[in-house]
């Protein structure tokens, strides 16, 4: 684990290194882990540490276990299916209004933000790649004006993103991704509600639908149909 910076917001920073920490394998799922190891790891207090750990238990990565410390949750298949089940109630409408709302420095920022997705990409960066993934997509949240729904849809990723649960490299490429984000900004540039939604509808399932299949085969079971449901039945009211 990396060390603590100084000793501003402690509970965000310990929050950050834990999730690192989960994405590198360094703390595997199921394993219990004591909170005044962790505290004494990164030399700081209990109570921070318990901080950090009680909010990413409400995001749903760490289970606490009275008494006991603490287990990084295991990423299941229908977690996945909520997860993007929730994006796309979020996100589709989003953008839907975000194309009613466009100006010229929402639509310079988002093409700001693939041209640099698309540069990550070359370099097969894909830290970098995901910050500007996720910046393309907090920009369309940004312009309906909801700054709560920006917050709620990162912390969703962050649910996916902290377990490394990722399709890089193994059912598409970063280029690949990045090439799903072009139809969104066109709708947007067209200020065109319908296909901006679509567009977002599109980009989100298959990214969700990929994913579901991809944690179904690491878990050693099938794809249940109610998981699937989730994301196919809400792009299905998406388009009615």
């Amino acid at each position: 684990m990396r060390e603590i910076a100084g000793n501003a917001n402690l509970s965000t920073q310990i929050a950050e290194v834990v999730k690192e920490a989960i994405v590198t394998g360094e703390m595997r799922p199921g394993e219990l882990y004591s909170v005044s190891q962790l505290a004494d790891r990164l030399n700081v207090s209990r109570t921070p540490a318990r901080e950090a750990l009680l909010g990413l238990a409400d995001l749903g990565l760490v289970r606490i276990e009275r008494n006991r410390g603490f287990r990084v949750v295991r990423r299941e298949p229908r977690q996945i299916a909520e997860v993007f089940h929730l994006r796309l109630l979020l996100e589709v409408p989003a953008a839907r209004l975000a194309a009613q709302h466009v100006d010229p420095a929402l639509i310079d920022g988002l093409r700001r933000e693939l041209a640099d997705m698309g540069a990550a990409a070359a370099d097969h960066d894909e830290a970098r790649f995901m910050a500007h993934d996720r910046a393309f997509h907090a920009l369309v949240l940004t312009a309906g004006g909801n700054s709560l729904l920006v917050t709620t849809v990162a912390h969703l990723r962050d649910t996916i993103a902290t377990v490394g649960a990722s399709t890089v490299d193994r059912t598409r490429s970063l280029a690949d991704i990045a090439a799903e984000h072009l139809p969104i900004l066109d709708a947007l540039a067209d200020r065109d509600p319908a296909a901006a939604a679509e567009a977002m509808r599109r980009h989100v399932a298959h990214t969700g639908e990929l994913l579901l299949a991809q944690v179904a085969a690491e878990n050693g079971r099938p794809l249940a149909p109610d998981e699937a449901e989730l994301i196919r039945g809400t792009q299905d009211k998406a388009k009615e």
